[in-house]
């Protein structure tokens, strides 16, 4: 869909014109929204259903059951991706031409940001709401009680504006799909390398010695905490994300300075 850039106005005009167009996009493109929506429920049938007996195991001890425990990896993933996948929507829109004309036409910059950050979070919203009532239907046990589940999604919305700055980051200094390979790579190790199947404690080898300072390690345990109203980490990782966003977010403005100094 073709769309002329914004011209004038504040931050927020930019950002919200940028998100309108995004997300219209986005809803009415079936190879966009879709696979959004089919590969998280992909992973929790996989992880959830496929590898259930692994909740059996000695040692494996978890309030809610095996179906939340991976739950939660299903939602730290999806809201890691919908920032991901926003930063590809970026790349894209500089290879079509689209953000190099928001370049010229905003007042602010900055607004073009945001304006995907809101994409970013937006999509993330739609996926939790899909993926959620399905994971209740397959017989997901939550043991935490109302704040607990508050925490759990405020936490997964830090997570998105994680993957985003990365990769808008990325898409900024770059400005073509071909990086796409540079912004997810890292996003798959940080969360593959932590304690995906099992709790921390049963991970043995290089794998414990890796898992234990991931910081997707601490998201992961204050999620399924939350979950089950056994909290573990929580503070941590709430820390962590916030330092993330700070560190992606020097990250993405100095991108964005990149390419406004290419033209």
């Amino acid at each position: 869909m073709s769309a002329a850039a914004p011209t004038g106005g504040g931050l927020w005009r930019v950002a919200t014109t940028i998100a309108w167009r995004s997300l219209h996009t986005y809803v009415r493109r079936a190879d966009l929204f879709v696979p959004s929506l089919v590969f998280p429920l992909i992973f929790l049938a996989s992880f959830a259903g496929g590898l259930s007996a692994l909740g059996s195991v000695p040692g494996f001890h978890f309030p809610a059951g095996y179906t939340a425990f991976q739950f939660v990896f299903v939602l730290c993933q999806s809201a890691m991706f919908s920032g991901l996948f926003t930063g590809f929507t970026l790349a894209f829109d500089f290879e079509s031409g689209f953000a190099r004309r928001l370049m010229l036409a905003a007042e602010d910059r900055r607004g073009i940001a945001l304006g995907y950050a809101l994409v970013a979070l937006t999509r993330a919203a739609i996926t939790f709401a899909v993926v959620t009532p399905v994971a209740l239907v397959a017989g997901m046990r939550i043991t935490g009680d109302g704040v607990d589940i508050v925490g759990l999604y405020g936490l997964a919305a830090l997570l998105v504006l994680v993957g985003y700055g990365w990769a808008a980051g990325v898409a900024f200094r770059f400005r073509s799909i071909q990086a796409g390979p540079l912004m997810q790579t890292p996003v798959f190790l940080i969360l593959f390398l932590a304690p995906v199947y099992v709790p921390l404690g049963l991970l043995k080898g290089w794998i414990h010695a890796v898992a234990n300072v991931n910081p997707a390690t601490a998201f992961l345990d204050a999620g399924r905490g939350l979950i089950s109203g056994a909290h573990n980490h929580t503070a941590l990782a709430f820390v962590c994300a916030i330092a993330l966003i700070l560190l992606f977010l020097v990250w993405l403005l100095r991108g964005l300075r990149a390419a406004e100094g290419a033209g």
